[in-house]
Protein backbone atom coordinates (compact mmCIF):
# COMPACT_ATOMS: atom_id res chain seq x y z
CA UNK A 1 0.00 0.00 0.00
CA UNK A 2 2.86 2.21 0.82
CA UNK A 3 4.49 2.80 -2.55
CA UNK A 4 1.62 1.66 -4.79
CA UNK A 5 -0.91 3.64 -2.79
CA UNK A 6 1.27 6.70 -2.87
CA UNK A 7 1.73 6.32 -6.61
CA UNK A 8 -2.01 5.90 -7.18
CA UNK A 9 -2.69 8.88 -4.99
CA UNK A 10 -0.08 10.88 -6.86
CA UNK A 11 -1.52 9.82 -10.27
CA UNK A 12 -5.03 10.63 -9.11
CA UNK A 13 -3.82 13.97 -7.91
CA UNK A 14 -2.14 14.60 -11.27
CA UNK A 15 -5.37 13.67 -13.07
CA UNK A 16 -7.35 16.02 -10.89
CA UNK A 17 -4.81 18.73 -11.42
CA UNK A 18 -4.82 17.98 -15.13
CA UNK A 19 -8.61 18.21 -15.37
CA UNK A 20 -8.62 21.31 -13.29
CA UNK A 21 -5.84 22.76 -15.42
CA UNK A 22 -7.77 21.84 -18.59
CA UNK A 23 -10.92 23.46 -17.26
CA UNK A 24 -8.95 26.49 -16.21
CA UNK A 25 -7.32 26.53 -19.62
CA UNK A 26 -10.71 26.37 -21.34
CA UNK A 27 -12.07 29.13 -19.20
CA UNK A 28 -8.89 31.13 -19.72
CA UNK A 29 -8.93 30.72 -23.51
CA UNK A 30 -12.64 31.64 -23.57
CA UNK A 31 -11.87 34.68 -21.50
CA UNK A 32 -8.94 35.57 -23.68
CA UNK A 33 -11.12 35.24 -26.80
CA UNK A 34 -13.70 37.59 -25.27
CA UNK A 35 -10.96 39.99 -24.35
CA UNK A 36 -9.54 39.84 -27.85
CA UNK A 37 -12.97 40.54 -29.37
CA UNK A 38 -13.41 43.52 -27.05
CA UNK A 39 -9.91 44.81 -27.76
CA UNK A 40 -10.39 44.49 -31.51
CA UNK A 41 -13.95 45.82 -31.63
CA UNK A 42 -12.92 48.70 -33.91
CA UNK A 43 -11.42 46.30 -36.46
CA UNK A 44 -14.47 44.04 -36.27
CA UNK A 45 -16.78 47.00 -36.87
CA UNK A 46 -14.66 48.04 -39.84
CA UNK A 47 -14.89 44.58 -41.42
CA UNK A 48 -18.59 44.14 -40.69
CA UNK A 49 -19.86 46.08 -43.78
CA UNK A 50 -17.69 43.92 -46.04
CA UNK A 51 -19.00 40.74 -44.41
CA UNK A 52 -22.55 41.98 -45.04
CA UNK A 53 -21.70 42.79 -48.69
CA UNK A 54 -20.14 39.33 -49.09
CA UNK A 55 -23.25 37.71 -47.70
CA UNK A 56 -25.64 39.80 -49.83
CA UNK A 57 -23.81 39.42 -53.15
CA UNK A 58 -22.22 35.96 -52.77
CA UNK A 59 -24.57 33.90 -50.61
CA UNK A 60 -28.07 35.36 -51.06
CA UNK A 61 -28.01 34.77 -54.88
CA UNK A 62 -27.50 31.04 -54.21
CA UNK A 63 -31.24 30.71 -53.72
CA UNK A 64 -31.42 30.96 -57.53
CA UNK A 65 -30.01 27.41 -57.65
CA UNK A 66 -33.66 26.36 -57.21
CA UNK A 67 -34.02 26.94 -60.95
CA UNK A 68 -31.85 23.86 -61.59
CA UNK A 69 -34.69 21.71 -60.23
CA UNK A 70 -37.40 23.46 -62.24
CA UNK A 71 -38.41 24.01 -65.83
CA UNK A 72 -37.93 27.71 -65.23
CA UNK A 73 -39.93 30.15 -67.32
CA UNK A 74 -39.16 33.86 -66.88
CA UNK A 75 -42.84 34.71 -67.31
CA UNK A 76 -43.87 32.39 -64.46
CA UNK A 77 -41.03 33.09 -62.07
CA UNK A 78 -39.47 30.70 -59.57
CA UNK A 79 -42.59 30.19 -57.45
CA UNK A 80 -44.86 29.12 -60.32
CA UNK A 81 -42.42 27.27 -62.59
CA UNK A 82 -42.78 23.50 -62.90
CA UNK A 83 -40.66 21.29 -60.62
CA UNK A 84 -38.72 18.64 -62.59
CA UNK A 85 -36.42 17.22 -59.91
CA UNK A 86 -33.05 16.06 -61.28
CA UNK A 87 -34.14 16.07 -64.94
CA UNK A 88 -31.79 18.93 -65.82
CA UNK A 89 -28.83 17.13 -64.26
CA UNK A 90 -29.67 13.93 -66.16
CA UNK A 91 -29.82 15.89 -69.40
CA UNK A 92 -26.53 17.59 -68.52
CA UNK A 93 -24.64 14.34 -67.92
CA UNK A 94 -26.14 12.88 -71.09
CA UNK A 95 -24.90 15.72 -73.30
CA UNK A 96 -21.64 14.91 -75.15
CA UNK A 97 -20.77 18.62 -75.49
CA UNK A 98 -20.68 18.85 -71.71
CA UNK A 99 -17.75 16.41 -71.59
CA UNK A 100 -15.98 18.29 -74.38
CA UNK A 101 -16.36 21.40 -72.21
CA UNK A 102 -14.82 19.59 -69.22
CA UNK A 103 -11.91 18.35 -71.33
CA UNK A 104 -11.19 21.82 -72.72
CA UNK A 105 -11.56 23.47 -69.31
CA UNK A 106 -9.18 21.06 -67.59
CA UNK A 107 -6.66 21.18 -70.45
CA UNK A 108 -6.51 24.98 -70.53
CA UNK A 109 -6.52 25.30 -66.73
CA UNK A 110 -3.69 22.84 -66.17
CA UNK A 111 -1.62 24.47 -68.94
CA UNK A 112 -2.21 27.93 -67.45
CA UNK A 113 -1.52 26.69 -63.93
CA UNK A 114 1.82 25.07 -64.81
CA UNK A 115 3.14 27.90 -66.99
CA UNK A 116 1.78 30.60 -64.67
CA UNK A 117 3.42 29.16 -61.56
CA UNK A 118 6.74 28.30 -63.19
CA UNK A 119 7.28 31.66 -64.90
CA UNK A 120 5.93 33.77 -62.01
CA UNK A 121 8.37 32.15 -59.57
CA UNK A 122 11.20 32.42 -62.12
CA UNK A 123 10.48 36.13 -62.68
CA UNK A 124 10.26 36.77 -58.93
CA UNK A 125 13.61 35.05 -58.35
CA UNK A 126 15.27 37.02 -61.16
CA UNK A 127 13.88 40.35 -59.90
CA UNK A 128 14.93 39.47 -56.35
CA UNK A 129 18.48 38.87 -57.53
CA UNK A 130 18.77 42.27 -59.25
CA UNK A 131 20.98 44.58 -57.19
CA UNK A 132 20.53 47.82 -59.21
CA UNK A 133 17.45 49.39 -57.62
CA UNK A 134 16.38 51.63 -60.56
CA UNK A 135 16.59 48.71 -63.00
CA UNK A 136 14.69 46.50 -60.56
CA UNK A 137 11.85 49.04 -60.21
CA UNK A 138 11.70 49.52 -64.00
CA UNK A 139 11.41 45.78 -64.66
CA UNK A 140 8.75 45.43 -61.97
CA UNK A 141 6.68 48.30 -63.39
CA UNK A 142 6.90 47.03 -66.97
CA UNK A 143 5.97 43.48 -65.95
CA UNK A 144 2.99 44.63 -63.84
CA UNK A 145 1.43 46.93 -66.48
CA UNK A 146 -0.22 44.24 -68.69
CA UNK A 147 -2.34 43.16 -65.72
CA UNK A 148 -4.26 46.45 -65.95
CA UNK A 149 -4.99 46.06 -69.67
CA UNK A 150 -8.48 44.71 -70.39
CA UNK A 151 -8.94 41.41 -72.20
CA UNK A 152 -10.61 43.31 -75.05
CA UNK A 153 -7.36 45.12 -75.76
CA UNK A 154 -5.22 42.03 -75.12
CA UNK A 155 -7.29 39.94 -77.54
CA UNK A 156 -6.80 42.65 -80.20
CA UNK A 157 -3.04 42.49 -79.64
CA UNK A 158 -3.09 38.68 -79.87
CA UNK A 159 -5.08 38.72 -83.13
CA UNK A 160 -2.73 41.36 -84.56
CA UNK A 161 0.47 39.52 -83.56
CA UNK A 162 -0.75 36.14 -84.83
CA UNK A 163 -2.34 37.43 -88.03
CA UNK A 164 -1.44 35.75 -91.34
CA UNK A 165 -1.38 39.20 -92.95
CA UNK A 166 1.71 40.91 -91.57
CA UNK A 167 1.51 39.51 -88.02
CA UNK A 168 4.81 39.80 -86.17
CA UNK A 169 4.98 36.09 -85.28
CA UNK A 170 4.49 34.85 -88.84
CA UNK A 171 6.87 37.52 -90.15
CA UNK A 172 9.65 36.44 -87.78
CA UNK A 173 9.10 32.73 -88.51
CA UNK A 174 9.19 33.39 -92.27
CA UNK A 175 12.41 35.42 -92.00
CA UNK A 176 14.01 32.64 -89.97
CA UNK A 177 12.87 30.14 -92.65
CA UNK A 178 11.14 28.04 -89.99
CA UNK A 179 7.92 28.01 -92.02
CA UNK A 180 7.28 28.28 -95.77
CA UNK A 181 3.91 30.06 -95.50
CA UNK A 182 2.01 31.95 -92.78
CA UNK A 183 0.23 29.85 -90.17
CA UNK A 184 -3.36 30.63 -89.28
CA UNK A 185 -2.82 30.44 -85.51
CA UNK A 186 -6.28 31.77 -84.63
CA UNK A 187 -7.95 29.41 -87.09
CA UNK A 188 -6.19 26.23 -85.93
CA UNK A 189 -8.23 24.50 -83.25
CA UNK A 190 -5.47 22.48 -81.59
CA UNK A 191 -3.38 25.63 -81.03
CA UNK A 192 -6.10 27.33 -79.00
CA UNK A 193 -5.02 25.97 -75.60
CA UNK A 194 -1.47 27.25 -76.15
CA UNK A 195 -2.74 30.67 -77.24
CA UNK A 196 -4.89 30.87 -74.09
CA UNK A 197 -1.96 29.93 -71.84
CA UNK A 198 0.50 32.21 -73.65
CA UNK A 199 -1.73 35.30 -73.62
CA UNK A 200 -2.61 34.76 -69.94
CA UNK A 201 1.07 34.36 -69.11
CA UNK A 202 1.96 37.63 -70.86
CA UNK A 203 -0.81 39.50 -69.04
CA UNK A 204 -0.46 38.09 -65.52
CA UNK A 205 3.10 36.86 -64.96
CA UNK A 206 4.32 40.17 -63.53
CA UNK A 207 1.30 40.61 -61.28
CA UNK A 208 1.48 37.04 -59.98
CA UNK A 209 5.16 37.46 -59.14
CA UNK A 210 4.40 40.24 -56.62
CA UNK A 211 3.37 37.88 -53.85
CA UNK A 212 6.48 35.72 -54.34
CA UNK A 213 8.71 38.81 -54.18
CA UNK A 214 6.91 39.80 -50.97
CA UNK A 215 7.48 36.30 -49.56
CA UNK A 216 11.19 36.51 -50.46
CA UNK A 217 11.51 39.82 -48.62
CA UNK A 218 10.39 38.02 -45.44
CA UNK A 219 13.27 35.49 -45.54
CA UNK A 220 15.73 35.99 -42.70
CA UNK A 221 18.74 37.89 -44.13
CA UNK A 222 21.07 36.12 -41.66
CA UNK A 223 20.59 32.94 -43.71
CA UNK A 224 22.08 34.68 -46.77
CA UNK A 225 24.91 36.12 -44.63
CA UNK A 226 25.73 32.67 -43.27
CA UNK A 227 25.65 31.27 -46.82
CA UNK A 228 28.03 34.03 -47.95
CA UNK A 229 30.44 33.14 -45.14
CA UNK A 230 30.31 29.51 -46.27
CA UNK A 231 31.15 30.58 -49.81
CA UNK A 232 27.78 29.74 -51.38
CA UNK A 233 27.12 31.19 -54.83
CA UNK A 234 23.88 32.77 -56.06
CA UNK A 235 22.46 29.59 -57.51
CA UNK A 236 23.14 27.64 -54.32
CA UNK A 237 21.45 30.37 -52.24
CA UNK A 238 18.45 30.38 -54.59
CA UNK A 239 17.96 26.60 -54.39
CA UNK A 240 18.74 26.22 -50.68
CA UNK A 241 17.36 29.44 -49.14
CA UNK A 242 15.10 31.43 -51.48
CA UNK A 243 12.96 28.65 -52.97
CA UNK A 244 12.51 26.73 -49.67
CA UNK A 245 11.65 30.08 -48.03
CA UNK A 246 8.72 30.73 -50.37
CA UNK A 247 7.54 27.11 -50.48
CA UNK A 248 4.70 27.61 -47.92
CA UNK A 249 3.37 30.54 -49.99
CA UNK A 250 3.53 28.45 -53.17
CA UNK A 251 1.55 25.65 -51.51
CA UNK A 252 -1.18 27.96 -50.22
CA UNK A 253 -1.57 29.67 -53.62
CA UNK A 254 -1.62 26.30 -55.36
CA UNK A 255 -4.47 25.09 -53.13
CA UNK A 256 -6.46 28.25 -53.82
CA UNK A 257 -5.77 27.98 -57.56
CA UNK A 258 -6.99 24.38 -57.68
CA UNK A 259 -10.32 25.61 -56.30
CA UNK A 260 -10.81 27.71 -59.44
CA UNK A 261 -9.46 25.15 -61.89
CA UNK A 262 -12.85 24.99 -63.68
CA UNK A 263 -12.82 28.77 -64.24
CA UNK A 264 -10.43 29.44 -67.11
CA UNK A 265 -11.50 33.03 -67.75
CA UNK A 266 -14.78 33.73 -69.49
CA UNK A 267 -13.78 37.01 -71.15
CA UNK A 268 -10.52 35.62 -72.51
CA UNK A 269 -12.19 32.50 -73.92
CA UNK A 270 -15.11 34.40 -75.44
CA UNK A 271 -12.88 36.99 -77.12
CA UNK A 272 -10.21 34.61 -78.47
CA UNK A 273 -12.48 31.79 -79.64
CA UNK A 274 -14.22 31.54 -83.00
CA UNK A 275 -16.23 29.01 -84.97
CA UNK A 276 -13.05 27.37 -86.36
CA UNK A 277 -11.70 26.57 -82.88
CA UNK A 278 -15.00 25.54 -81.28
CA UNK A 279 -13.91 21.93 -80.57
CA UNK A 280 -11.05 23.15 -78.37
CA UNK A 281 -12.45 26.47 -77.12
CA UNK A 282 -15.84 25.57 -75.66
CA UNK A 283 -15.16 25.57 -71.93
CA UNK A 284 -17.70 25.02 -69.15
CA UNK A 285 -18.15 28.78 -68.77
CA UNK A 286 -18.96 29.20 -72.46
CA UNK A 287 -21.18 26.12 -72.29
CA UNK A 288 -23.22 27.69 -69.47
CA UNK A 289 -23.34 31.03 -71.30
CA UNK A 290 -24.47 29.49 -74.59
CA UNK A 291 -27.23 27.41 -73.03
CA UNK A 292 -28.34 30.00 -70.49
CA UNK A 293 -28.16 33.32 -72.31
CA UNK A 294 -28.31 32.41 -75.99
CA UNK A 295 -30.70 29.44 -75.92
CA UNK A 296 -32.75 30.61 -72.91
CA UNK A 297 -32.38 27.24 -71.10
CA UNK A 298 -31.86 28.86 -67.71
CA UNK A 299 -32.55 25.75 -65.62
CA UNK A 300 -30.12 23.63 -67.66
CA UNK A 301 -27.41 26.30 -67.44
CA UNK A 302 -27.97 26.60 -63.67
CA UNK A 303 -27.48 22.84 -63.29
CA UNK A 304 -24.17 23.13 -65.15
CA UNK A 305 -23.17 26.04 -62.92
CA UNK A 306 -23.96 24.03 -59.78
CA UNK A 307 -21.80 21.18 -61.07
CA UNK A 308 -18.95 23.65 -61.61
CA UNK A 309 -19.25 25.07 -58.08
CA UNK A 310 -19.55 21.70 -56.35
CA UNK A 311 -16.53 20.25 -58.17
CA UNK A 312 -14.47 23.35 -57.32
CA UNK A 313 -15.47 23.07 -53.64
CA UNK A 314 -14.58 19.37 -53.53
CA UNK A 315 -11.23 19.95 -55.24
CA UNK A 316 -10.10 22.77 -52.96
CA UNK A 317 -11.23 20.91 -49.82
CA UNK A 318 -9.54 17.69 -50.89
CA UNK A 319 -6.23 19.27 -51.83
CA UNK A 320 -6.26 21.41 -48.68
CA UNK A 321 -6.68 18.27 -46.57
CA UNK A 322 -4.00 16.41 -48.56
CA UNK A 323 -1.60 19.31 -48.08
CA UNK A 324 -2.31 19.33 -44.33
CA UNK A 325 -1.65 15.60 -44.07
CA UNK A 326 1.44 15.48 -46.30
CA UNK A 327 3.18 18.78 -45.54
CA UNK A 328 1.45 20.03 -42.39
CA UNK A 329 0.41 23.26 -44.13
CA UNK A 330 -3.05 24.24 -45.34
CA UNK A 331 -4.99 27.27 -46.52
CA UNK A 332 -7.79 26.84 -43.96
Amino acid sequence: MGKSGAAASQLSGRKRNGNGGFAASCGGSHKRFSERVFEQKELILLTLPFVVLLFVFNYVPLWGWIMAFQNYKPGLGIFQSEWVGLANFKALFGDSEFYIGIRNTLGISILKLVTGYAFSILLAVLINEVRVSWFKRTVQTISYLPHFVSWVVVSGIVYSCLSTDGGVVNTVLLHLHLISKPISFMGTANLFWGIMAGSDLWKEVGWNSIIYIAAMSGIDSSLYEAADMDGAGRLRKIFHITLPGILPTVKILLILSIGSILNVGFEQTLLLSNSQTLDYSQTLELYVYNYGMEMGRYSFATAAGIFNSVVSLVLVTTFNKLSRVVTGESAF
